[in-house]
């Protein structure tokens, strides 16, 4: 019998203990009520061989429960972040709209307000004013060391030529 089945059988055991015992003794005018197996003792060597493999599964089963409470941990982590840059996202494109709508108040007010302007001749003051903004602003910062920006008459007027080509390209993919 392994060692597993002696513990679980243990009153298993007592029973044909007390049976056997009842047989020899019986002969000798002895009646045996009961017979209790209360420890079971094996060899050091397999107690210790025992302990080892119970150590063993409980350090396997404690491995296999970290393991899951860290992929949680990182599941959670991913889906915050994701969740961050999507209402990050929305944010920014909130700002955006707001600027956009800003420049059309903006443009059309100054178009009713100085007559003989156009559209155009209103973004145009826009992007000079914001590209001085940032340059200021770049200037400004303490975390800027070299920028290099060009700068010129022309560097403006370049500098509008490719939005307007970009928002025009941008419109035409869209189409």
């Amino acid at each position: 019998m392994e060692l597993d089945a002696v513990f679980e059988q243990k009153n298993d055991i007592a029973k044909a203990v007390e049976d056997e015992l009842e047989k020899a003794m019986s002969t000798y005018g002895y009646e045996i009520v009961q017979t209790l197996i209360v420890d079971i003792e094996p060899d050091v060597n397999v107690k210790r061989a025992m302990n080892e493999i119970n150590a063993a599964a409980r350090m396997r089963l404690a491995a296999n429960e970290k393991a899951e409470a860290e992929k949680i941990l990182q599941i959670k982590k991913a889906e915050g972040e994701a969740e961050s840059k999507y209402l990050s996202g929305l944010g920014i494109a909130r700002q955006r709209q707001a600027i956009v709508d800003g420049l059309r108040d903006s443009v059309l007010a100054f178009s009713d307000n100085v007559p003989g302007t156009s559209a155009k001749d209103v973004m145009d003051m826009v992007l000079v004013i914001q590209y001085f903004d940032t340059m200021k602003e770049i200037g400004a910062s303490s975390k800027s060391s070299s920028v290099f920006i060009p700068h010129g008459p022309g560097a403006v007027r370049d500098i509008a030529v490719q939005i307007r080509d970009g928002l025009l390209q941008g419109n035409a993919a869209n189409l």
